[in-house]
């Protein structure tokens, strides 16, 4: 066996508390997208305090979204460890069920404060695909979301870093750093849609272009992992996945031809 040893998941200590990698990775890609998301909102009349009171509420949510729905499809698990249920510092939160609860949060608040969602849905869209890749990383460094069993050679055939290929090395075997390659999906997701700012679509369009791309990614990258969460023995991910490109194409082909409302993009009302 190499000796090889993985990073230090734990960032550092104050007290009896322990600060975590993974926190402070998920933590940043927030702040960042936030921060994004407020400048294109304000270049689109939006307040300026939109944004941050929309996050006061959606992050929490998501994240209570997020463990529910992972505990729920490991529930075989946590019914004989409900101790363990909170704690998600030990990982095991899912991304759908983060956006279920993102995406409930933002149509309630949308509608009290008399914003149109989907424009504010479109201007978030770069940022969320940005925060998730940088998220990504925060499963790297818990050594988690891998795919299956490789070869030392396959992954220094990718011209992948060093530390890279010694943090996929997880107990004596190397494994598909599939957190990369979603991590790579979403920022070459990040850069189209930005260009397609630039583009004459209609209002949703950026945000439902998110949502296909993130989701044909999402279904490659998850056939590759061994911590699926499964119904049967079918993939979850993968069904929400395809059910999502199908849901956002029907969309955008209904709003093409009249079913919704026809502002552009770039437009500056509500």
């Amino acid at each position: 066996m190499e000796d090889i040893r993985p990073i230090d998941p734990i960032a550092f200590s104050l007290g009896p508390i322990d600060v975590r990698w993974y926190g402070l990775i998920i933590g940043s890609g927030l702040i960042l997208a936030l921060i994004l998301a407020m400048r294109e909102g304000n270049r689109r009349g939006l307040g300026k305090d939109d944004f941050p009171d929309l996050m006061l509420w959606a992050i929490p949510i998501s994240i209570i979204c997020a463990r529910i729905y992972y505990v729920l499809f490991e529930w075989s698990y946590y019914k004989d460890h409900i101790g363990d249920i909170p704690k998600i510092w030990n990982g095991g939160i899912a991304i759908h069920g983060a956006l279920i609860g993102a995406i409930v949060t933002t149509y309630i608040f949308t509608k009290k404060k008399g914003i149109s969602f989907w424009k504010m849905a479109d201007i978030a869209a770069p940022s969320i695909i940005l925060g998730q890749a940088i998220g990504r990383w925060g499963n790297f460094m818990n050594q988690e979301a891998h795919g299956g069993e490789v070869t030392r050679s396959f992954l220094e055939g990718l011209h992948l870093p060093t530390f890279i290929i010694d943090q996929m090395y997880i107990n004596g075997t190397y494994y598909h750093p599939t957190f990369l390659y979603e991590s790579l999906w979403n920022i070459i997701g990040f850069v189209i849609l930005l260009a397609l700012r630039k583009v004459n679509l209609r209002r949703g369009e950026i945000f439902l272009s998110y949502v296909i791309w993130y989701s044909i990614g999402r279904f490659f990258i998850e056939g590759m992992r061994t911590d699926s969460l499964m119904i049967g023995d079918l993939r979850m991910a993968q069904l929400i996945s395809l059910a999502l490109i199908v849901f956002s194409v029907v969309a955008i082909a209904y709003r093409r031809k009249g079913g919704f409302a026809k502002e552009r993009y770039l437009d500056t009302n509500g």
